[in-house]
C-alpha cells in the first residue's frame, strides 16, 4: 500500500480518525487540534480544486480544516445550532455549498455563497416528526454536474426535495417514489444523465430530471435489501458504487457496482465479511481507481483498481459515518 494518502474517517462519537500514511497508522484528531471530545461527525467533504480544505458536519454545527485535517476550526454560523448531516459543494464553483441538518434538530437546508463562511437557511418545508427516526434528517444532497442550478435532497423519513433555481425555491417529489425513507441521492452525468434516489428498500433512477422514475426492484437484483451509501466514479460517470446490508445495523453487507448508470449491477467480493451493513463509500478525482468503503460498525476497506479487488485495513473504528482521502 503506497504511503501517499491522507485518509480521514468520520465517526459517531470519536470525531475524526486520521492517517497520514494511507492507513498504516491512525490517530484521533484531538481537542488540541480543534475538534471537541467525542464529537459526532456525520459527514466529511471537500472540493476537487481545494483538496486540503475539508468540511465536517457534526452535532455542533460545521467544522473546517485548511490543512488536510491536521487542525480544525468551528464555523460560526446559524449551523452552529444544528446537527449537520449532509454537505455538498458545487462541482465547479467551491464558493457554492449546501448543508442539510436533522435529528435531533429540525431538518432544513442551508446555502453558502462564499465557500462556507456565511450561511442562509432556504425555504424547504419538512415535517417536524416522521416514522422510524422521529425527527427527520437530510441524508443526501446532490448537485447536478451538468445543470448546477438543479439540486436534489433526500430526507429520512420525508422524501425528496428538488430545486431548479440553485436552492432559492424547492418542490417535493411525491407519488413516483412512494417510500419517503430516503438514504441517499446522487446525479451521474452518464450518458444518459441519471438521478439516483436510494430508499431503505430499493433504488430509483430518472433519466429525465425526475419527470419519470424507474424502480430497480432490489429483491430481484441485489443479494441484500438495505442500501445506504452511493458514490459516482469521478472519471467515468457511468460507474456507480452502492453500499448495502441485510438491515440496520445488520449482520453483514456488501458493495454493489454498476457500469451502466444503474441499469445492471455486480456484487463486489470483499476479503473479510463485514460485521454490519456496508454504510459508506467514497471516490476522489485525484485517483478515481481508489475506492474506500466502510461498514456501519467500523470495518474499512480499500480498492486500488476501481472495485475489482479489495483489502480490509487493520484499524477498526467506532460507528463510521463517512470516509474521505486526499493526496499526501
Amino acid at each position: 500500500m503506497a504511503n501517499d494518502m491522507i485518509v480521514m474517517v468520520g465517526t459517531v462519537g470519536q470525531g475524526v480518525m486520521r492517517s497520514v500514511d494511507s492507513g498504516e497508522t491512525w490517530r484521533r484528531v484531538g481537542i488540541g487540534q480543534g475538534i471537541y471530545s467525542d464529537a459526532l461527525v456525520r459527514v466529511l467533504t471537500n472540493h476537487r480544486s481545494q483538496p486540503n480544505t475539508i468540511f465536517a458536519g457534526a452535532d455542533r454545527g460545521l467544522l473546517r480544516s485548511d490543512d488536510a485535517g491536521e487542525t480544525w476550526q468551528s464555523v460560526d454560523s446559524p449551523l452552529s445550532d444544528y446537527c449537520v448531516w449532509a454537505l455538498a459543494i458545487d462541482p465547479v464553483d467551491p464558493n457554492i455549498m449546501f448543508a442539510g441538518t436533522g435529528t435531533p434538530d429540525p431538518a432544513t437546508i442551508f446555502r453558502s455563497k462564499d465557500g462556507g463562511t456565511t450561511w442562509d437557511q432556504r425555504p424547504v418545508e419538512v415535517v417536524e416528526e416522521c416514522p422510524a427516526v422521529g425527527v427527520p434528517r437530510v441524508t443526501g444532497i446532490a448537485i447536478d454536474p451538468e445543470n448546477r442550478q438543479s439540486i436534489w435532497v433526500g430526507l429520512e423519513v420525508d422524501g425528496v426535495r428538488h430545486s431548479v433555481d440553485g436552492g432559492d425555491t424547492w418542490t417535493s417529489i411525491n407519488g413516483a417514489i412512494p417510500n419517503p425513507d430516503v438514504h441517499n441521492v446522487a446525479v451521474a452525468a452518464g450518458p444518459p444523465k441519471t438521478v439516483i434516489v436510494v430508499v431503505n428498500n430499493d433504488v430509483y433512477t430518472s433519466a429525465d430530471d425526475g419527470a419519470t422514475w424507474d424502480r430497480l426492484g432490489i429483491n430481484d437484483v441485489f443479494p441484500m435489501t438495505y442500501p445506504r451509501g452511493i458514490s459516482v466514479q469521478p472519471d467515468n460517470a457511468n460507474v456507480i458504487f452502492l453500499t448495502i446490508g441485510d438491515t440496520t445495523p445488520g449482520r453483514t453487507g456488501t458493495i454493489m457496482r454498476s457500469k451502466d448508470t444503474g441499469k445492471t449491477w455486480d456484487n463486489l467480493s470483499l476479503p473479510v465479511e463485514p460485521n454490519t451493513a456496508m454504510w459508506v463509500v467514497n471516490t476522489q478525482p485525484f485517483d478515481p481507481s481508489v475506492v474506500f468503503a466502510g461498514s456501519r460498525y467500523g470495518y474499512l476497506y480499500r480498492s486500488d483498481d476501481g472495485g475489482e479487488s479489495w483489502t480490509k485495513l487493520w484499524r477498526e473504528f467506532s460507528e463510521i459515518s463517512s470516509v474521505i482521502w486526499v493526496p499526501g
